[in-house]
């Protein structure tokens, strides 16, 4: 069954100490303000660019180190799952509604539901 999915969203993982220094200093590199997630207070967005791709930021725990990682959303998880792993990929971690995936090169990234809405419908792939 056809599924779709579209690189959508690169997140600055950040630990506590580099939290706010790394937040203010990219939200000074694209002009973008910082907002916060109403909801959870480790997250905030700089908003969308070019196609509806997003720049998000992220609080992770002590002792994760300061990285970039992208999501992969998709209207079907495990089937963009295994159609990455044929690509190389592998699952790392089953973090409950998405995974957590490496690419060929140990690249952390994420496989996830859908987020962005309308921006998902303009943008995905179509995959058989």
């Amino acid at each position: 069954m056809p599924h779709r999915s579209r690189l959508s969203i690169l997140l600055l993982d950040l630990p506590p100490e580099h939290h706010a220094a790394g937040t203010a200093f990219w939200a000074g590199a694209t002009g973008r303000s910082a907002t916060p997630d109403p909801t959870d207070a480790d997250w905030a967005t700089l908003g969308s660019f070019a196609d509806g791709f997003h720049l998000e930021v992220q609080r992770t725990r002590e002792g994760t180190p300061p990285r970039w990682h992208v999501d992969v959303e998709s209207d079907d998880v495990e089937a963009e799952v295994a159609r990455l792993e044929a690509l190389g990929a592998r699952r790392h971690r089953d973090m409950g509604s998405f995974w957590q995936m490496t690419d060929p090169a140990g690249l952390v990234f994420c496989v996830v539901g859908v987020q962005t809405g309308a921006e998902f419908e303009r943008h995905a792939v179509t995959w058989p």
